[in-house]
């Protein structure tokens, strides 16, 4: 076997028999009406660049607009592993293109510069939050400054309110009883959403579980993985599980569809048999998202809530961690609170990680095809469970004109709210 064909997991496309039940739940297959934005149509260029029958750049297109949501692999009679395949193409993919000195410049930022430290984080947290409370933000908007860059001034628009990011602290598990929890943070969750973190801690609490949330943690890698950058993610993993069996937790939680996929997935990026396998698997069979471990236990509500919700779920939540009552379960239990479906609910709402930055005009058809069909329920209040889901439903609101008729929630705000929880 070729290099090639090794290293673009050339086997599992073999396991494709091209039946299309992948097709109708593709948001990429169902807004362009284009084959080659179909999973069995990437498969298909993937099979074929590793036979060489076309070129690496050939397939790059399709690949770079793959949500990487992975509902296909949900409804695929085969089990072919469609995310190990497009991860294996955008890692080809990322070592073949030439960077220009711009883009070595933003990753080199982006990964190594903030994500790897959490007091650099923290700065970006003190830092937008100066900028809400002086008043610098209202001045941009009101006058447009952005009006040049539209997208940017899109993305004004809807930043989340600032909350001072805490700081990690550790716990003395043995003074306390209960069920132990390792916090997970999350980097942007930390930065733009810590609020949200912290109240899912105190709802944890009021459950009666233990909560540490320790210091040596650090970025889940995701954002690395998705971008073809192995090398990093599994130095980022290796960090995280180093961090965690330093402690005998029960569960390791999250409140992050994404993140929570990617720590979920950590045993995959070893081999099976090695010592770092055996880690990471168990590390992996603690993990768990913040809607399992709330929905485990009675929840201390003590109001009814006038809402009528829609819930959009989070595509790694559901697709990866295969994690899809639990949400739902917690939220039709919460009193006044009327949940509605919507056509297409499970459906990539068009963020997925750092798309609707790169590939906006894309993002932004297979939002409105979302939010046409959210709108139909007429909700108050659109439920979500990933930082970036929330955001690009913030954006769908702004973009249908209703900022002043929806807000754009995370399930564990709800839920807090419904229990009088407040920082």
């Amino acid at each position: 076997m070729t290099k090639l064909k090794t290293q673009l997991e050339y086997e599992a496309t073999f396991d494709c028999v091209q039946c299309g039940y992948c097709l109708p739940v593709c948001p990429t297959y169902v807004t362009f009406k284009n084959e080659k934005h179909s999973p069995r149509g990437r498969i298909n260029l993937v099979k074929m660049a590793a036979e060489e029958k076309i070129t690496i750049e050939d397939m790059r297109e399709s690949i770079d607009l793959c949500l990487g949501c992975r509902a296909c692999e949900t409804v695929c009679p085969t089990h072919v592993r469609y995310g190990d395949i497009l991860n294996s193409a955008v890692e080809v993919l990322y070592e073949k293109r030439p960077k220009s000195k711009v883009e070595k410049i933003i990753r080199h930022v982006a990964f190594q510069g903030l994500l790897k430290h959490k007091k650099r984080l923290r700065l970006v947290n003190k830092g937008l939050r100066l900028y809400q409370k002086t008043g610098m933000a209202r001045v941009v908007k009101k006058t447009n400054l952005l009006k040049m860059a539209p997208k940017y001034n899109h993305f004004q628009k809807i930043m989340p309110e600032i909350h001072p990011s805490e700081k990690q602290f550790e716990i003395s598990l043995a003074e306390q009883s209960g069920l132990s929890i390792g916090f997970f943070q999350g980097c942007m969750m930390d930065a733009f959403f810590s609020h949200i973190n912290q109240l899912a801690m105190y709802i944890m609490e009021a459950q009666g579980f233990r909560i540490s949330n320790i210091q040596t943690q650090t970025c889940c890698g995701a954002l690395q993985h998705h971008a073809g950058q192995t090398v990093d993610t599994v130095q980022l993993a290796k960090q995280n599980i180093t961090a965690y069996e330093q402690y005998q937790f029960d569960y390791i939680v999250n409140t992050i569809g994404g993140c929570g996929a990617a720590l979920k997935e950590y045993d995959e990026l070893f081999d099976v048999g090695t010592e770092w396998h055996q880690r990471a698997k168990a590390f992996v069979n603690k993990v768990r998202d913040i809607s399992e471990i709330i929905a485990s236990k009675p929840l201390p509500f003590k109001q009814a809530l006038n809402v009528h919700a829609v819930y959009q779920p989070s595509c790694h939540l559901e697709n990866v961690q295969r994690v899809f009552r639990d949400p739902e379960s917690v939220l039709t239990s919460i009193p006044g609170l009327t949940l509605h479906s919507f056509k297409n609910q499970h459906h990539c709402c068009g963020s997925a990680g750092i798309y609707n930055l790169v590939h906006y005009e894309a993002s932004m058809q297979i939002l409105d095809e979302k939010m046409k069909h959210i709108k139909e329920p007429q909700p108050n209040v659109i439920i979500t469970s990933n930082p970036g889901c929330h955001l690009q439903m913030k954006m769908g609101v702004e973009r249908e004109g209703l900022a002043d008729q929806i807000e754009v929630k995370h399930l564990v705000e709800v839920v807090a709210e419904a229990c009088r929880i407040t920082l």
